[in-house]
Formats: structure tokens, C-alpha cells, sequence
């Protein structure tokens, strides 16, 4: 150790003080880290979303018959052409219709089941797996059940089975578009397999409320159910509801499976991306005509989307409300 010398008398000298070396090898091994879980996943979305999303606009001002990689610019007359089509403008006033039905329906059944299995005091968590287990049916299963066994046109079918009961005469479920009953099928299929996944949104938005609340309203003489109901579960809900009704506009105009599989070739009844499907992989195989169509379906529901936002109020803050 080495000393100083103070006016003869020998001291120790300071001690050096080490400064901290900066992370340097921590935050680039934070930084690999990142890019290493992350990295898959963007290359996946850049290569199957954001490229195929671009070339389908790209295609949509161009005339691709038979071809992706076109050479011929009709700027927007495959936009004329979609939009003049009547099928496609059927199918979009039907499933606007559609959408106005199926999402209050599916609303009120999953919050309705969220309430129900809320408040029970055992097995909850098994009624909630059983409510939930339909999300994880494949659309295409789901509806080749709803078709051949539920209802199916003929009299083994369990539908007719049952109203056989009561002498209905049997019903063509899918058959025929007067009176439309295959509107039943879809919606019922519908209904079995997207009410389960909201009634958790439900369930987990419920759980969040204070009991506080209720509480309170008990002493302030509010009774039990609808009037508590009303005045403090619904408003709180208010968030969870708007983000629901959005997914399930959205899920309504992308509707696909379960109606190519249960009406087949029939022409009514037709979501818009059937129609889409028709057109550019059909006979024609018009890429151009089905890319503008898309588009348009996708400006559609952003249109919607927004305005449904805007109505509800969907990222206001508290204090805007």
C-alpha cells in the first residue's frame, strides 16, 4: 500500500475509485434477444400480409386475366367493373342486412352466457370450457354438421325430425331460397361458434368490476338485477362492448366458409368474398377484377369500422366521456 506524507506524519493514500463500465454487451445481448423472437414473426408478416396486401393493389389497376404479373394498365376500370357487378353489389347490400342481425344476436348471446356462467358459485370454469370449446370447431366441420345432420332437407334430419313431431311437413333447409331458411342455418352455425370466445371477453370485463360498486348502489336502495344491471354492469362494459360489436362487424364481411360450404353453387345467399372468389379464381380467373373487389371490401369495413368507433366512442378517454 502506498503512503503520503502530511508534514511527517505518514498516511495512507486514496483509495481509486473504479467508475462503472457501461452495459454495453447486456443491451446488445437485449437487442439480439429482440430481433431473434421477433425477427420470424415480422419476416412471416412482411412476406404473407404486407406483400401480398401491396400486390393485390398493384393487380387491382391492372388487367390480369390468367396472370399475376401483368403488363397492361386499365387504371381504375376493373374498380367500374366490380362495382357495376350485380352480384357483388347484392352481396353487400345481403350481408349489410346480415351483419345488422348477426352482430346484436351474437352480442347479447355471449354477454348474456358471460352473466350467467358470472355468476356461478361451482364449476364455473368447466360451463366456461364447454362455452368455449365451439371456437376451437373448424368453420368447414361445423357447417358440413349443420348441413348433413341438424338440418339436413330430408326427414332423418334433426330439425325435421323434430318438427315431424308436432306435423310440420318437411322443410328444405338449403335448397331454396323461398321462403329463406338456409338465413336460420347460417345464423345458428354462426351464433354456436363465435358466442363462446366473446362470452370470456365478457366474463374477464365483468371480473374487473369493482364490488365497491354495487355496493354502494345496495345502500343507495338500487335492487338487484335489472336495475343494477343497467346503471353499473352495462356502462362498465362499455369498452368491452365496442370492441366486440367492431370484431364481429368485422368477421361479419369476412364471412367465407361456412356459406361455400352449406349453400355450395347456389347464387343468393352469397357473402361478398365468395363472390370475389368466383370472380378471380373462376373460369376467368379475373385477378385484376378480384383484387379492386377486395379493396373495396377492405375500404367497406374500414368505413364501418370507423364509423362504429366513432359512435361508441372507442378510445375516448374517461374524462371526454
Amino acid at each position: 500500500m502506498s503512503t503520503t506524507t502530511t508534514r511527517g506524519v505518514a498516511q495512507p493514500a486514496p483509495a481509486k475509485v473504479s467508475r462503472p463500465r457501461p452495459r454495453r454487451s447486456l443491451r446488445a445481448s437485449s437487442t439480439f434477444n429482440f430481433w431473434l423472437f421477433t425477427g420470424p414473426f415480422l419476416i412471416g408478416l412482411i412476406i404473407f400480409v404486407f406483400v401480398p396486401i401491396g400486390w393485390s393493389i398493384w393487380l387491382s389497376f391492372f388487367e390480369a386475366r390468367f396472370t399475376v404479373t401483368p403488363s397492361e394498365f386499365v387504371g381504375f376500370d376493373n374498380y367500374q367493373q366490380i362495382l357495376t357487378d350485380a352480384n357483388f353489389r347484392n352481396s353487400l347490400v345481403t350481408f349489410t342486412v346480415f351483419a345488422a342481425f348477426i352482430v346484436p344476436a351474437t352480442w347479447a348471446l355471449s354477454l348474456g352466457l358471460a352473466l350467467l356462467v358470472n355468476r356461478l358459485r361451482f364449476m364455473r370454469a368447466f360451463f366456461r370450457s364447454v362455452f368455449f370449446l365451439p371456437t376451437a370447431v373448424s368453420y368447414v366441420a361445423a357447417a358440413l354438421i349443420w348441413k348433413m345432420s341438424l338440418f339436413n332437407g330430408v326427414r332423418f334430419g334433426l330439425a325435421n325430425t323434430v318438427l315431424g313431431w308436432f306435423g310440420v311437413d318437411n322443410i328444405a333447409w338449403l335448397a331454396n331460397p323461398d321462403p329463406p331458411w338456409y338465413w336460420l342455418v347460417i345464423v345458428t352455425v354462426r351464433l354456436w361458434l363465435q358466442s363462446g370466445f366473446y362470452m370470456i371477453l365478457f366474463i374477464a370485463a365483468l371480473q374487473n368490476i369493482p364490488r365497491e360498486l354495487y355496493e354502494a348502489a345496495s345502500i343507495d336502495g338500487a335492487k338487484p338485477g335489472w336495475q343494477t344491471f343497467r346503471h353499473i354492469t352495462l356502462p362498465q362494459l362499455r369498452a368491452t362492448s365496442t370492441a366486440v360489436i367492431l370484431l364481429l362487424l368485422v368477421a361479419a364481411y369476412q364471412a367465407f366458409d361456412e356459406f361455400f360450404n352449406l349453400l355450395g353453387k347456389a347464387t343468393w345467399g352469397q357473402p361478398p368474398l365468395v363472390e370475389l372468389y368466383k370472380m378471380a379464381l373462376g373460369q376467368n380467373q379475373n385477378y385484376g377484377a378480384g383484387s379492386a373487389g377486395a379493396v373495396v371490401l377492405t375500404l367497406l369495413i374500414c368505413v364501418v369500422t370507423l364509423l362504429q368507433g366513432k359512435i361508441m366512442g372507442f378510445g375516448r378517454g374517461e374524462e371526454s366521456k
